[in-house]
């Protein structure tokens, strides 16, 4: 009974000065802060994002998930360049539909060529 005593209170004393020798220390603590992880490879900022832009897309792990505001970010620029295809292809989808509707419809400019002034 003794000995179990012995071990209980040494593993007490053990415990405690790992405890003390991590949390406690002040200033000059074992260890330090750990600096929170941040997005590394954000999407690139000079040229329109790719499909292999989002595929390398990787957020680092927060204490519940993802942190909120790299994910926020990487949306909202997706975001951004989604509705600026999506305009371009509009504007792009009207031109074309005005050009094919001006070829439907001959010039009044110019006289439409007859069959018969080229038989003579």
């Amino acid at each position: 009974m003794v000995m179990f005593l012995f071990l209980v209170v040494a593993l007490a004393v053990v415990v405690g000065a790992v405890t003390l020798a991590v949390v406690g220390g002040g200033d000059n603590a074992p260890l330090p802060e750990a600096a929170p992880e941040r997005l590394q490879d954000s999407l690139p900022p000079d040229r329109p994002v790719s499909r292999a832009d989002v595929d390398r897309l990787r957020f680092p792990l927060a204490a519940r998930g993802y942190r909120m505001a790299d994910v926020d970010d990487a949306l909202g620029r997706l975001a951004a360049e989604l509705a600026e295809r999506d305009a371009r292809i509009t504007d792009l989808e009207s031109a074309l539909a005005g050009a094919r509707a001006a070829g439907e419809h001959p010039s009044m400019d110019k006289p439409a060529a007859h069959p018969e002034d080229d038989q003579r």
